[in-house]
């Protein structure tokens, strides 16, 4: 089966090599109660996250680098993964957290038609997936949490080689806003929340990508305007990227969201931007 889950569409088949993604079949790198999920999805602090390995972006910066350039992971099957989920839901998890499963999306419904979790399910996104793709696993998803990282194809080329993601999360983004949002003792249940990592020295771009949040999703969307980027991963030719994001630029992008109508705003501290946040891949 030649692969064209992603908007690469490199045509490989993988079940024999791996793909532009970086992996063949499916992966998970770490499965656990994660504590550090926004509130709005994890009131309880358990959220029941799963981590692909593999990525179609190449970020420079990637805080899960080994994760998604493939160096972690453990291969499974669907009814495997079936299982991980009915593990994680015994163990108290308050959701099912899929963490960058835009490359193995026939799996992931697979699993989910073995196992169908009695809490919500996650989907967590990159933004780079297609609507086709999404297709497959929207009956399967109550809640999708894209990231929207980039309006400018120049700076989406520049630090995760893929020109055409701001085109490519448009369209997602736009797919996902039509799940009715719904919350239940504060938990976002069904519907949609957008996250955005505010890189240094790039608050225009950040501005820009509320602007096009605001313009297909309204508003009343969760926003989680994160602040936790951390110098790391392959940024040694990106010097703009060896600091942290200051004070100033933070509240720049925060002040600019405020301003735009966000109703729903999840904001961060600068203590956010600590590796200590960052899983340890190898338990």
């Amino acid at each position: 089966m030649q692969c064209d889950l992603c908007p690469v569409r490199c045509g490989v088949d993988r079940e024999i090599r791996a793909g532009a993604c970086g992996v063949k079949g499916i992966s998970v790198a770490k499965a656990y109660l994660h504590p550090f999920e926004e509130p709005f999805l994890s009131p309880r602090q358990k959220s029941g996250t799963v981590f692909f390995a593999g990525c179609s972006l190449r970020c420079v910066f990637c805080q899960n680098f080994e994760v998604s350039r493939a160096e972690k992971g453990k291969p499974m099957t669907p009814a495997e993964l079936g299982a991980l989920f009915r593990s994680l839901e015994e163990a108290g998890a308050e959701n099912i957290d899929l963490v960058t499963a835009d490359h193995v999306i026939p799996y992931v419904a697979a699993a989910l038609k073995l196992c169908r979790p009695k809490v919500p399910v996650v989907f967590n996104s990159g933004g780079y997936v297609t609507e086709e793709a999404l297709g497959e696993i929207d009956p399967y998803i109550d809640v999708y949490l894209p990231d929207f990282k980039f309006a400018d194809p120049f700076l989406a080329k520049k630090y995760t080689g893929r020109e055409d993601y701001p085109a490519v999360a448009r369209k997602a983004v736009s797919f996902m806003a039509k799940k009715e949002p719904v919350f239940a003792d504060g938990q976002l249940i069904r519907g949609m929340a957008v996250r955005h990592l505010v890189l240094p020295s790039h608050t225009e771009d950040s501005k820009r990508v509320l602007d096009t949040i605001k313009e297909l999703a309204g508003t009343d969307v969760p926003l989680s305007l994160m602040r936790q980027y951390t110098p790391m991963g392959d940024i040694e030719g990106f010097p703009e990227l060896h600091r942290r994001v200051t004070d100033r630029e933070y509240a720049k992008v925060l002040d600019y969201a405020l301003a735009l109508g966000f109703t729903n705003l999840f904001a961060q501290g600068a203590e956010s931007a600590d590796p200590a946040y960052i899983p340890d891949w190898d338990t």
